[in-house]
């Protein structure tokens, strides 16, 4: 089944204690769609400069990854800088340069508008509901959103979560769209607005899976070598949604394993800069690690 997302694609230029990236490929959509791409069909949607380089575009076209809906205009392609401290949970944002991303209006092609699973990344929620507008019966849709869009379009956002089925949110942003801190009484209340699934990324602390009956906690793997912590959210979208998208079947077991293989995904891509680890990727290592994340927690009774 396809997967269509609507996101950002971006240039990065990220600071570590353990290095320095300049002006590498980044954005929401592209760390989805790559992370996606080992598991499903994906078709993207975003807008790009004239400064975009066709090496950016074979990468893509190398995963698999459908661009027709990936716009050329005049102009510069969006720009974030950022750094991070040894704690590598949250980056301080030295620069954001939205360029023609500041008038995105996606525009989906005829032949992603019956797309099967879609995801909206973090643009305007006014977006991603006129996005919902122009496909025509998916199976399944999931959203993330960001503090800026909390804060500063609140009411579009909640909209737009009635029309959803999954959020995915980091705990942060999560606690403040709730207006509570306790992550139970966080997810009772987001769910009130309309999503059957919560999913709380916390970092090094792994996600959690809240859907009204049952919670769901995965661990997140204890890793040697993490240099960038940039797109792992997004990078945990795609590999959630992707298995999701490949798997067809929506249950709880199905989301549990998804919840998973996400995991998987953003584990892979914290190991190095914009996308270079997930480049050398196999699905072989994907699922070697997937049973590595299933041992974590495994254990007997007595």
């Amino acid at each position: 089944m396809s997967l269509l997302v609507v996101g950002s694609v971006a240039f990065d230029s990220v600071k570590t204690p353990f290095g320095e990236a300049k002006e590498v490929l980044g954005g929401s959509a592209t760390y989805f769609s790559t992370a996606a791409s080992y598991f499903t069909q994906v078709k993207l949607v975003a807008v790009v400069g004239e400064d975009f380089p066709e090496t950016h575009l074979e990468f893509l076209k190398k995963r698999g990854i459908e661009f027709e809906g990936l716009e050329r205009r005049p102009g510069r392609t969006f720009r974030w800088k950022g750094e991070y401290g040894y704690q590598l949970n949250e980056a301080k944002t030295l620069d954001t340069q939205l360029n023609v991303f500041e008038s995105f209006r996606p525009k989906l092609p005829e032949t992603y508008r019956d797309a099967s699973f879609v995801f909206l990344a973090n643009i305007d929620p006014e977006l991603q509901l006129d996005v919902l507008k122009q496909v025509k019966r998916p199976k399944l849709v999931a959203c993330d959103t960001m503090n800026f869009w909390i804060g500063g379009k609140r009411d579009a956002l909640i909209k737009t979560l009635g029309e959803v089925d999954i959020l995915v949110i980091n705990d942060g942003e999560a606690r403040e769209l709730a207006q509570e801190f306790n992550l139970v009484k966080v997810a009772k209340k987001i769910l009130s607005f309309g999503p059957k699934i919560l999913i709380i990324k916390r970092g090094e602390y792994g996600a959690l899976m809240f859907n009204g009956q049952t919670v769901f906690a995965a661990p997140a793997l204890p890793l040697e070598n993490v240099f960038d912590p940039t797109g792992a959210g997004d990078s945990f979208a795609g590999g959630f949604m992707g298995y999701l998208s490949q798997n067809g079947t929506i249950n709880e077991a199905s989301l549990r394993q998804a919840v998973i293989y996400g995991s998987v995904m953003a584990s892979f891509n914290v190991e190095a800069f914009s996308l270079d680890r997930m480049r050398t990727l196999n699905r072989e290592e994907i699922d070697a690690r997937y049973q590595e994340f299933k041992s974590l927690t495994s254990f007997e009774s007595i």
